[in-house]
């Protein structure tokens, strides 16, 4: 093996034991080890940086962006609260959480799904009494199971795909081909989850907010026209047992219902007092339940608002007023909603009537550029925007999801290559105001694009160095006695244990050339190779650091480490033989 051969592996080496450690992030690490193989010349510049113009780039960016579209329409929210209902049996409402979570992540980036997902079921399990940890892990094994059914299912899959037409221009990927993999890998995975993992999870306190730690408020919601929550109980609409928030009394035509029973219906117009920390507030907006003060009327024809947390400044001039002689809507355009003082919620009949005092912190609903137009307002010391606030545009939810459905429908035809697709979608999105260029800007997850695009330059450093090819005939060395077989057994093994130790992207780079080049050795297609990296890299179950998605269940299901390995270890031998039997009998 040459020099330059020798300097991509201990580079490769050295990133992965960098990853491994979680010394850095991904996209880091990959810059890192991209800039390294510049300064030795083991790649030429336009090697090193072909990633940032390869389709595969370009079109997970435009599905963030198409993801985002559905999210801030409230249609992923929607959808999830028709189908789970009220399930008897724990494995009846893993298999209710678990179907939609696959389905949507078949077409949708998986993290926005388990973001949605993860205080949804939190709030159900606990009204239908169901351990949290028990629905939270399948939860997240669920999306990644349901990103393997679809090219677009994961930016793992899309990776594996742009580096294979790199090698290969004649090699094409169909939408729905990975299929015959993904769709037993998911059955298997469901079975499996909903067996075993009453034995081998235990009953876990998440992680959450106490209401003691954090600030709260008292204020007044009311039931909007459309909202999902008319004509249910009170439990139905899952506002009992809502996380870091309660319903203490609801005022219906100028009569105050105090100590309201589980059983009571929901009606229009209904004005819904809570006490509760500012995120729970943020999850009331999702159900179309909008904030009703003296104040917001005025301001709710505003489709583009979010909600903001400002503190009153030392020598403001808001000090010793009320609110509504404050005329602080007309100043400012803006409307608060509750009061937040020296740790105590602060209760009055009507907002407008609390006088206002230093150190006061308010909850404001105000246009999304107000937190960075006061920065420097005297009359504040801090303004900060709660993140996620902005209200959902529930009229939008359809266009949506037609959108999406032609966008998959044009692909899946050969109409249109998926870039074309994916990037009109995102147009259309913006066109029809599912969600605003802003919001758009915002979805673009710039760490993951950018590990995704050097991840094309280390490839080929892998590659052009004949370091794959070389790694690649030790791995045949070494599994040849058990045949082509033997050799996909090796390749999924460490593609999958690199997936667990680094990240499924990184996996995804390291490997797939070194696979590629085993393949063309035995004789054994592109192609199918190809699909057996995606679902190797994609299918991280036994660790909290290799999928995204896991990490976000992991404080809130109340996890430790071993519980990844005690469920997802199994879980992944089980895809594994899957896949590789699969691979084995169709194609080899």
């Amino acid at each position: 093996m040459s020099g330059d051969g020798w300097i991509t592996i201990g580079v490769i080496v050295g990133m992965v034991v960098v990853m491994a450690a979680n010394l850095a992030g991904p996209d880091l690490v990959l810059i890192a080890g991209l800039t390294l193989l510049l300064l030795f010349g083991v790649l030429e510049p336009s090697d090193a940086f072909i990633g940032f113009s390869n389709p595969a780039v370009v079109t997970i960016a435009a599905l963030f962006v198409v993801a985002a579209g559905v999210k801030e329409t409230g249609g992923l929210d929607l959808a999830a609260r028709v189908v789970l209902g009220r399930p008897r049996s724990l494995a009846g409402a893993q298999l209710r959480m678990m179907f939609p979570a696959a389905g949507l992540s078949a077409f949708l980036n998986n993290t926005p799904v388990v973001a949605m997902f993860v205080p949804l079921v939190t709030g159900w399990a606990r009204r239908c009494q169901f351990s949290v940890s028990l629905m939270l892990m399948p939860l997240s094994y669920a999306a990644i199971l349901g990103g393997t059914c679809t090219l677009i299912g994961t930016s793992t899959n899309l990776v594996v795909a742009g580096l294979a037409e790199t090698r290969d221009p004649t090699v094409k990927f169909e939408i729905f081909e990975i299929a015959q993999l993904g769709i037993p890998a998911l059955c298997i995975g469901m079975l499996f989850i909903v067996i075993a993992s009453r034995w081998l999870l235990k009953d876990r306190q998440g992680a959450l907010q106490e209401l003691g730690k954090a600030r709260e408020y008292t204020i007044a919601m009311r039931v909007e026209r459309g909202s999902p929550v008319i004509g249910q109980s009170i439990e139905d609409a899952g506002l009992r047992s809502l996380r870091g928030v309660y319903l203490y009394e609801i005022e219906r035509d100028g009569r105050v219902l105090a100590a309201v029973p589980p059983s009571t219906v929901l009606r229009e117009g209904d004005r819904l007092h809570f006490t509760g920390v500012v995120d729970s507030v943020v999850d009331l907006r999702k159900q179309r339940i909008v904030p009703d003060t003296d104040q917001v009327d005025k301001i709710t024809a505003r489709r583009d608002r979010s909600l903001v947390e400002a503190v009153i400044g030392a020598h403001s001039a808001l000090i010793g007023q009320t609110i509504k002689q404050s005329r602080f809507r007309t100043i400012y355009d803006a409307a608060i909603l509750a009061v937040h003082r020296q740790g105590v919620r602060v209760t009055q009949t009507k907002v407008g009537d609390i006088r206002l005092q230093a150190g006061d912190v308010l909850l404001i609903e105000s246009h999304p550029d107000f937190a960075q137009n006061r920065q420097r307002d005297p009359n504040f010391a801090l303004i900060a925007e709660v993140e996620d606030s902005t209200p959902p545009r529930h009229d939008r939810a359809w266009l949506a999801a037609v959108i999406l459905f032609l966008m998959v429908l044009v692909n899946a035809t050969g109409a249109m290559d998926l870039m074309t697709a994916s990037l009109g979608a995102g147009a259309l999105m913006l066109v029809t105001r599912c969600l605003t260029g802003e919001q758009a800007r915002r979805s673009l997850d710039w760490t993951v694009l950018i590990a995704i695009a050097a991840a094309f330059g280390i490839a080929a450093a892998i590659e052009g160095s004949g370091a794959g090819a070389v790694i690649a005939g030790r791995i045949i060395d070494l599994a040849e006695p058990f045949g082509r077989v033997g050799v996909l057994v090796a390749l999924y093994a460490i593609t999958a244990v690199l997936a667990g130790l680094v990240t499924t992207k990184a996996s995804a780079a390291l490997m797939f050339p070194i696979a590629a080049s085993a393949a063309e050795v035995q004789g054994i297609g592109l192609l199918p190779m190809s699909y057996m990296i995606m679902i190797a890299a994609s299918t991280a179950f036994s660790t909290p650091i290799g999928f995204q998605t896991n990490l976000m269940v992991y404080g809130p299901g109340g996890y430790k480490y071993t519980d990844f390995l005690r469920l997802g270890l199994p879980l992944q031998t089980l895809v594994g033989i899957s896949t590789v039997s699969i691979v084995a009998v169709a194609w080899l």
